[in-house]
């Protein structure tokens, strides 16, 4: 029994034994299973993260990288900018140079030319002195033989015939010099009249091209400027004028030479102004109000215009043109008001006249319609009036008398020379144009007293409200020749000693009247 239950003990305790090892393999099994499976966790874990780091870090390194390529963009094109503004600079001063050598290039042919000219007649005079001198000397001794004249009374003679012979070739040659500069003079007339435009401005100038805007207070300048100037430039952009902002307190100046560009801008701002909202869409949207409304503005004085005179049957675009015309001044006197005056003097002078007063007043209405059209287009007022009275289908005598106003075209009706009297009376009365009646008569007396000062004028006479002087000289005294040259040297005294405003015509008069009676 010892035996067997020490082999019992024995072999339980070894199959114990192995049951302890067999679990605790398992168990260790078990717990080496856990530990891959934590560790491979880990190792997932570890890699997620790693994942994450690496997609933040890239996120991190495109964000550094954008933000340094904007940097660079910027610096880029600013630098771009500053080149294209010097680029500009530079193309502008370039020209500017070509300009003046173009200039210079064509005053030195110039020069060259006239210095050719001049030494040209320099030749001709030395050659005709010396043709003189042979004449004085065949002359001397035909005087001696022929009229048996002592050689001091011979020299006087012929000097008085060589003297007449000179002045009539010299005021010949004064005809044809003053012909020949006339010829060239108008090209480089245009230059100088260009320059002086250019580099001129009289306050007449400025009292008529440039309108003021009162501001409740400074501080509205910089909402007019806008951010980076866009209110100011679309303004300007949309309104076709000039916008000047300076240190003028609670003001602002709206220059242009157009005036109703410049009246819809001046009413187009002050809407802005008095809005407070000003930004490039709202301007937009004033702006073209403004524009409708100065179309039914301007319709409107047409309209007004054509009733007060009783005119009836004008198209509907001439009454346009008339009341563009309420924006227009000439020499101060605004031309819808002058138009209308010269419609009643031409309707009144018809009147007394025995012809159709309605036709005057028309043409007289309408005479000045020519200064409603656009500045881009070539001519005269009285030229593209007829032009549009024409296009409109106004009859011919309506035509001639707005075309043959100024005398550009021959008076073919009455009603021609009716307009272009009551043009001038309209134009030329004391008060129409900004001169007092003491400077007026002072005008007058002193036209007709410098055409009188000169010796061999018989009568003066201012006419056409001092825009012509007429000149009547002793026929025995002055010849053709001397009445070119006379006409001259009284348009030079005048120039000389009066301001005034255009140009005034000096016409010399010389008549030889042959009287005798049958008895």
């Amino acid at each position: 029994m010892t035996i067997n239950a020490i082999v019992i003990f024995l072999t339980s305790g070894i199959i114990g034994v192995f049951v302890g090892l067999l679990v605790s393999h398992r168990i260790a099994k078990s717990r080496l299973k856990n530990v891959n499976a934590q560790i491979k966790r880990i190792i997932e874990e570890a890699k997620a993260d790693a994942e994450n780091q690496k997609q933040k870090a890239e996120i991190k390194i495109k964000e550094e990288w954008f933000r340094e390529r904007t940097k660079f963009e910027d610096e880029t094109n600013g630098r771009r900018k500053e080149l294209e503004k010097l680029e500009k600079k530079v193309s502008e001063r370039e020209l500017v140079l070509n300009n003046k050598e173009n200039v210079l290039t064509h005053r030195e042919s110039d020069l060259l030319r006239r210095e050719r000219e001049l030494l040209s007649r320099e030749k001709v005079v030395r050659a005709k002195a010396e043709r003189y001198d042979q004449l004085i000397n065949v002359e001397n001794e035909k005087l001696v033989k022929i009229a048996n004249l002592s050689i001091e009374d011979a020299k006087k003679e012929l000097l008085k015939n060589l003297e007449n012979q000179a002045h009539l070739e010299a005021a010949q040659m004064v005809k044809e010099i003053k012909e020949t500069a006339k010829a060239e003079a108008e090209t480089q007339a245009k230059e100088v009249l260009m320059q002086s435009i250019q580099r001129c401005a009289i306050s007449h100038a400025a009292e008529t091209t440039v309108s003021v805007v009162n501001l409740p207070s400074d501080e509205l300048k910089g909402r007019i400027i806008g951010r980076e100037g866009r209110n100011i430039l679309t303004f300007e952009s949309l309104t076709g004028v000039e916008v000047v902002i300076d240190d003028t307190p609670r003001a602002i100046v709206i220059s242009g030479f157009d005036p109703i560009r410049r009246e819809i801008a001046k009413l187009a701002m002050e809407k802005l102004v008095s809005d407070g909202r000003i930004h490039p869409t709202r301007i937009e949207e004033v702006v073209a109000k403004t524009t409708e409304e100065m179309d039914n503005i301007i319709k409107s004085a047409g309209e007004t215009s054509v009733l007060e005179l009783g005119i009836v049957g004008v198209p509907p675009e001439l009454i346009k043109h008339l009341g563009r015309l309420k924006y227009r001044t000439s020499y101060g006197q605004n031309v819808l008001l002058h138009s209308k005056e010269v419609a009643l003097l031409a309707a009144l002078m018809a009147q007394e006249l025995g012809f159709e007063p309605a036709i005057a007043r028309r043409a007289g209405l309408l005479h000045d319609i020519g200064k409603s059209a656009d500045h881009s287009l070539e001519g005269t007022h009285a030229q593209l009036g007829a032009e549009i009275a024409q296009r409109y289908g106004e009859n011919d005598l309506i035509i001639n008398a707005i075309a043959a106003h100024h005398e550009e075209i021959p008076f073919e009706t009455p009603y021609a020379f009716m307009v272009a009297a009551a043009d001038s009376i309209s134009g030329s009365r004391p008060g129409a144009r900004h001169e007092s009646f003491e400077a007026y008569i002072k005008r007058i007396e002193k036209l007709e007293e410098i055409a009188a000062s000169f010796p061999g004028v018989d009568k003066a006479y201012a006419i056409q409200a001092g825009r012509e002087v007429r000149v009547l000289v002793e026929p025995e005294k002055i010849t053709d020749i001397d009445a070119l040259d006379l006409a001259t040297k009284i348009a030079a005294q005048i120039q000389l000693e009066l301001k005034y405003s255009g140009q005034i015509k000096v016409t010399v008069v010389r008549e030889t009247r042959a009287v005798n009676y049958a008895r």
